[in-house]
């Protein structure tokens, strides 16, 4: 199967650029897996449509305000904007070995080729003035990608949440007058559930949820757990292959707490079913899923670089809520995966194309801030 074969029409008008002005009030298309049907829904009618005794999992990873700017060090120090010429944009993406104090972080950095190892990055806050932060570059990948190890501070994420920025994704504009994010996005590209800061981009499915929304499906009798998986380097790299079964994606770090894999436990015994909020959900719980094999499920910390393509099988997840997805991504192969899991092996892909067609003559809103899709 080809990357192109996921490809689909999208009018640039469809790509919201921002929220919904209140949380919640997005859209939602049901898609039933027994028969390929859709049907638009609101997303505040979710605790309607999931069943007493379903298992909810989130991804409760927050952002990072991760998106930084810098110059080299020797270079002019006055920073007004951060579109001036000579100015170094770094997007940190993963920390290397985390809890060992060594503040180290895997980032994409652009113009990558004017960065090398050895160069001393120097960051600095909105007003200008002198830098707040450096790093030295110490390593180099692919693509943009450098390894930098910043100097000592004394409460290194404090000084990110003031000087960095909101790693909004490419397709949401913010450049007037050189800002590149605002008070909106600070507040509304955040769960109101997420708890562990450390992701590149947030679990976007769950930008939709309220307090009052997750009262509603407590109240309703769904069980509600978390799981953490931080968002890194694999959302920002294209798929740059032709073949699906050449893909591979970057490790993410993620943590399966007790009162989880015991809820999945049980779910699993009782045969409920579990609805994973979010592609980074999905992939956490099936790569835990795969890991235990027929065994119980233990709390644990890990990596994942799983691919769920067309022709996996689901071990856990059987119901997904997710947001509209780009064309010829890998997570618009999840969701075709996702749609063949219901016997009706091979016709997932063209079932959900059929879908985001239909999604885009009603006007849905696509991408980070638009509407989501449930498929049960």
């Amino acid at each position: 199967m080809r990357v192109s074969d996921f490809h689909f029409d999208l009018p640039e008008d469809l790509i919201a650029q921002h929220p919904p002005a209140t949380r919640g009030t997005s859209r939602m298309l049901v898609f039933d897996r027994a028969t390929g049907k859709v049907a638009d829904e609101q997303f505040q009618h979710l605790p309607t449509l999931l069943r007493p005794g379903d298992l909810l999992v989130l991804n409760d990873s927050r952002v990072l305000p991760a998106r930084l700017f810098a110059k080299r060090a020797g270079l002019t120090t006055q920073l007004s904007s951060p579109q001036p010429s000579g100015v170094i944009e770094v997007l940190l993406t993963e920390e290397v070995e985390p809890g060992l104090g060594k503040n180290a972080w895997r980032a994409l950095v652009k113009p990558a080729r004017k960065v090398q190892p050895g160069e001393t990055l120097q960051f600095f806050g909105p007003e200008g003035g002198a830098p707040e932060l450096s790093a030295e570059v110490i390593g180099v990948g692919e693509y943009g990608e450098r390894t930098l190890l910043f100097s000592p501070v004394e409460d290194f994420f404090g000084l990110l949440g003031r000087i960095g920025h909101m790693p909004l994704p490419p397709y949401i504009s913010r450049d007037q007058a050189g800002t590149p994010d605002t008070a909106e996005d600070r507040e509304r590209y955040q769960t109101v559930f997420g708890r562990e800061t450390g992701s590149a981009a947030a679990p976007t499915a769950g930008l939709h949820f309220t307090p009052e929304v997750l009262a509603a499906l407590e109240a309703r009798g769904v069980e509600i757990q978390y799981v953490t998986l931080h968002v890194g380097l694999g959302t920002f790299q294209p798929v740059r292959v032709e073949r699906i079964e050449d893909i591979r994606l970057h490790e993410e770090r993620y943590t399966l707490p007790e009162a989880t894999a015991d809820a999945l436990n049980r779910a699993r015994a009782e045969g409920r079913r579990v609805v994973a909020i979010g592609t980074t959900t999905t992939r956490t719980l099936e790569h835990i899923g795969q890991k235990a094999g027929t065994a119980a499920i233990a709390a644990h910390s890990g990596s994942t670089s799983i691919f769920l393509a067309p022709g996996h099988r689901f071990q856990i997840v059987s119901g997904l809520l997710t947001n509209f997805h780009l064309p010829e991504s890998t997570l618009l192969m999840l969701v075709s995966a996702f749609a063949d899991g219901a016997g009706h092996k091979g016709m997932g892909r063209e079932r959900v194309l059929a879908a985001y067609r239909h999604a885009v003559e009603k006007g849905y809103r696509f991408y980070s801030y638009g509407d989501c899709m449930l498929l049960l």
